[in-house]
This record gives C-alpha cells, sequence and structure tokens, in this order.
C-alpha cells in the first residue's frame, strides 16, 4: 500500500521545546521538517540539507510506488531524520537506521516511535557503515533504498552498498570534499575515485562527475553498472550528491566515462576517450601547457529527465510547488528537467568568464540564453551556479555573440532584453 504523506508547514521551523518530550541522553532540540516533528538532540544536524531530503523522500516514495515495497537502510542516519520522514512521508514498509555513535540511540528511537511507536517498522543499530553493510550482503538481507550520507571524499563505502542494494534499487550517494573537487588534491580523488582531477572554472560540476565515476568504477568491478536519476550540488558544505540505480551489467566503458579537458587559452571544454589520450590538443593552439585534463570521469547525463517529471508531479500532489516555501524545490526540479537534455555537454559556463573573454559587462542571463536560442543552440540555467548557463555552444561562438550583441543597436535588440 502507498501512504499518502503529512502535508507540509514549512520546510524547516523550530517548535517550543514544551511540545516535545526530549529523551534523557541529551539536550531537546525540537524541531519540523515538512510537517514532520523530530528531535535533533545533540547530533550533527544541518537544516540546510534540507532540499537533500526531500529529494530523498520523493524519490524513495517513487520506488515504492512502482515496486510495491520499500526497505530502506540509512546508514549514517545522524538524528534519523531522514529515517523518520522514509517512514511517514515515503511510506517505507522498514527502516534500519544506523549511526556508529551510540549516544545517539535515544534521539533516534525517540523520533522513529513518531511514525511508529509498536517499533514493528524500524530497528536501530550503532556500527560502522562498512561492517554494517557488508553483514547485510553476507546475510542475504539486501535493501531496496540505502542512503549513506558521508563526510569528505569518504569512499570506501561504495562497494559495500552495491553489494548490499537489489539490483534496480537505489543507492544515494555523498561527497563533501569540495576542495578536491577544485583541483586542489589530485592525488586525494585518484585515491578516492580513481580520477585525477585539476581545476577547472566548472569544478562543483566535475565533483559530481567524480562522485558517480567512482561508483560507476565500483560497480563494474561487480558486473554491474549505475544510471544516474538526478545529481545535486549544494553549497553549503559544500555537499554533492547523486541517486543511482545498480543495474546489472558492466557498463561500456568508452561511453560517458573519459577524460575532460579544458583550453585556458580559448576557453573551450571537450571530452577524450581513452583511445585518444596520447593526442589530446586544442584546435585553438599549440601552446604548451593550455591545455588542462582531469579524468576519467562520468561524462554522461546528471540527470534522468523521466524521473525528476515524476518527482515534480508527486511533489505538486503533496503541496511542495507554488509560491512561498514550495518555490525551491519546484524551480529546482524545473531546471534539473532542463539540465537532462541529452545535447547539452558536460560543464557550464559562467556569464562574467564569457563577458571578460568579450570585454564587456556582463549581459543579462536571460539575453544571453535567447540569443544562444536564435542561432540554433540549447542552453539552460544551471542549478550548481546561478551565474551560468549549460549549453552546447563553445566559449569561442559565445564571445562572438556577446560581442554582437553590444554592438547592436537598441531598436536591433530583442525587446526587454536591452539592460546590462
Amino acid at each position: 500500500m502507498f501512504y499518502l504523506p503529512l502535508k507540509p508547514t514549512t520546510p524547516f521551523t523550530f517548535l517550543n521545546s514544551k511540545t516535545l518530550t526530549p529523551p534523557n541522553c541529551c539536550k531537546s532540540q525540537p524541531q519540523t521538517e515538512r510537517g514532520v516533528s523530530f528531535d535533533a538532540g545533540d547530533t550533527f544536524f544541518r537544516h540546510e540539507s534540507s532540499t537533500a531530503r526531500d529529494l530523498a523522500v520523493l524519490s524513495a516514495a517513487i520506488y515504492k510506488k512502482s515496486h510495491n515495497e520499500l526497505r530502506v537502510l540509512d546508514a549514517m542516519c545522524g538524528c534519523g531524520i531522514r529515517s523518520l520522514r522514509y517512514l511517514a512521508e515515503s511510506g517505507a514498509d522498514f527502516v534500519l537506521a544506523n549511526d556508529a555513535n551510540p549516544d545517539c540511540g535515544g534521539v533516534i528511537s525517540g523520533n522513529l516511535e513518531r511514525a511508529d511507536a509498536e517499533k514493528k517498522r524500524w530497528v536501530v543499530k550503532h556500527l560502522e557503515a562498512n561492517r554494517l553493510l557488508t553483514e547485510c550482503y553476507l546475510e542475504r538481507d539486501f535493501f531496496d533504498f540505502i542512503d549513506v550520507d558521508s563526510f569528505g571524499s569518504e569512499s570506501s563505502y561504495l562497494r559495500a552498498a552495491m553489494n548490499a542494494v537489489k539490483l534496480d534499487g537505489l543507492l544515494y550517494v555523498t561527497s563533501t570534499d569540495g576542495y578536491s573537487s577544485g583541483g586542489h588534491r589530485p592525488q586525494q580523488t585518484l585515491a578516492a575515485y580513481g580520477a585525477y582531477v585539476k581545476h577547472m572554472p566548472y569544478s562543483n560540476e566535475l565533483g559530481l562527475r567524480m562522485l558517480i565515476g567512482g561508483a560507476l568504477r565500483e560497480a563494474s568491478v561487480l558486473g554491474y553498472h549505475v544510471v544516474p536519476l538526478f545529481s545535486y550540488y549544494s553549497y553549503h558544505g559544500p555537499v554533492f550528491r547523486a541517486m543511482l540505480q545498480v543495474r546489472r551489467g558492466k557498463f561500456p566503458i568508452k561511453r560517458d566515462y573519459s577524460f575532460i579537458s579544458y583550453c585556458i587559452q580559448c576557453g573551450n571544454s571537450r571530452g577524450f576517450s581513452w583511445d585518444e589520450l596520447g593526442q589530446m590538443r586544442c584546435s585553438c593552439n599549440d601552446i604548451p601547457g593550455s591545455l588542462v585534463v582531469s579524468g576519467p570521469l562520468w561524462t554522461g547525463p546528471l540527470h534522468k529527465a523521466s524521473f525528476l517529471t515524476e518527482m515534480l508531479d508527486l511533489a505538486e500532489q503533496w503541496g511542495w510547488t507554488g509560491d512561498g516555501t514550495g518555490r525551491h524545490i519546484e524551480t529546482l526540479l524545473k531546471v534539473m528537467i532542463d539540465e537532462s537534455d541529452p545535447v547539452l555537454p558536460f560543464g557550464y559556463i559562467r556569464v562574467d568568464e564569457i563577458a571578460s573573454r568579450a570585454k564587456v559587462n556582463s549581459p543579462p542571463l536571460v539575453s544571453l540564453m535567447s540569443t544562444l536560442h536564435k542561432e540554433g543552440y540549447a542552453a539552460t540555467r544551471s542549478h550548481i551556479a546561478l551565474n551560468a548557463i549549460k549549453t552546447n555552444c563553445p566559449m569561442v561562438e559565445c564571445v562572438r555573440l556577446v560581442k554582437e550583441f553590444y554592438s547592436m543597436s537598441a531598436d536591433e535588440k530583442p525587446h526587454g532584453l536591452i539592460k546590462a
């Protein structure tokens, strides 16, 4: 049976502490998220992560609706808010909430009792995540949905999680190592994700592609492959999250898993296959050191449009969209759907970089996108960077079009798009 969720009041608010009974083990921090009341206690908790939790809850609910079953393993649950929302909103049949810190047990149990006071649909454990995932695999206790909200570039759990999730199940993976994805520790990314990452203008997208590529590599070892249903970047942390579907069969390694280059001289980006490793150069010049290369990375789509559309439809049914508090999740999902256009390449282009190369003021983003569309290019906003676009138009062509835009008279410019 598919459980209908509680209707949200606001995404995140504090409640009067007198309304809840705090666990004896720690200080009470009563709060509510999407209408679900919980206690954060003294555990690590970020209300800024509510959007990532919203996306996870929607995904889990869609899985439940299509499979009529939902068993969730929350490997690093903190205070248990995600586990609670999987029970209360996604309609999970069973949730295993795990946190290595036993001091969190009282808070976690107290929260989960809000959804199931009889304790029939959940259990709390306090094991190291890899040990728990490995035990589940050895006991053949597989889960439909595994959420691993890890810290830094910790990737050792990926293979254990692949073993513990059901085939066609969902795996929600995490990285918070923005320093490495920014190209500052290529040896670290090589060790953690098998990718040598150098600094590029779209480093936050590289963080997502690095994470997906590392998961794909681990899946291939086991004879599986992964399909990204959505990828989400959030500035706080920063946090990189990807919802992956684990499928049987190895992925063709030459497709969507290759090398990404950026030319410092002209600003163009392109991908190189494994067969082209000894032939990397930019067509604009032969200047040594002008081409920066990272990889191997996931170079395919970051999202699956059909799945995001289901998420948006469900969010509307639940009253999570529209004016006020629901606008953010609605806008985010719509932008991610636009980003799913298969003609769009990896990376994004910052408007200020185009303006700098064109030696003009930054044009309005809407003006730039309108111009690109009229020239026959695909262009959309990026959910990762506000003042950036994803487009299949090369940088050199973007620069030319912006120069032409500023050389046009006011009468020639598109109506309403004149101001810089």
